[in-house]
């Protein structure tokens, strides 16, 4: 059952009027009907009132939206962890590959940019990272479950949790020489061009 059907439910069954359910709980009659029509959802003191009003304990009150409240939890950490994800690469692609044409066209100013653009990447990579340990999910294999909306098992997160420090030191290694590769192609191609 949703919380809406449960509050009308006990509110008809103690014969209480919106009106006088409202002014039990400290709300107005608007925000009962919002409640009821499921178009907004009581605050955790509203939730107390009610339970100890109707003498059920919070757990029958809001049975089926727990479900529901954990579902729309994890949807909202997996959005945030790929938006960051995705602020972070592209801001990261951008910086590796304007780099070189920065430096040489506009000099000083072109590295000074370049600075910039490396901040604000790292900025993006820490909350990526803040991400990453809050939902203690490390490895390429973890990640992938994680934005698939999944879990491992036990084995496989202990397995995993193996391979951490490794895996670290590969990508930071890995990221360290395309960055290189991609720099020196494009200073060899505009130097070629120029």
């Amino acid at each position: 059952m949703e919380l809406n059907t449960q509050i009308k439910k006990y509110r008809t069954n103690m014969n209480l009027t919106q009106e006088e359910l409202a002014e039990k709980v400290y709300v107005t009659r608007q925000t009962i009907s919002n409640w009821e029509n499921n178009k907004s959802y009581p605050d955790i003191h509203s939730l107390l009132l009610l339970s100890s009003l109707f003498d059920i304990s919070l757990d029958q009150l809001i049975k089926g939206d727990i479900d529901i409240m954990k579902e729309e939890i994890k949807e909202a950490e997996l959005q945030k962890f790929n938006r960051y994800g995705n602020i972070f690469t592209a801001l990261l692609l951008i910086t590796i590959i304007s780099c070189v044409p920065l430096a040489m066209f506009l000099n000083y100013y072109g590295l000074l940019i370049t600075g910039i653009l490396f901040i604000v990447t790292m900025f993006f990579a820490n909350k990526v990272e803040k991400c990453k340990k809050e939902y203690d999910v490390q490895t390429y294999k973890e990640i992938v479950a994680f934005t698939e909306g999944k879990r491992l098992d036990e084995i496989e997160k202990h397995q995993e949790y193996g391979k951490r420090p490794y895996q670290s030191f590969v990508l930071m290694l890995g990221s360290a020489l395309i960055t290189l590769i991609v720099c020196m192609v494009l200073y060899l191609v505009l130097s070629l061009v120029l």
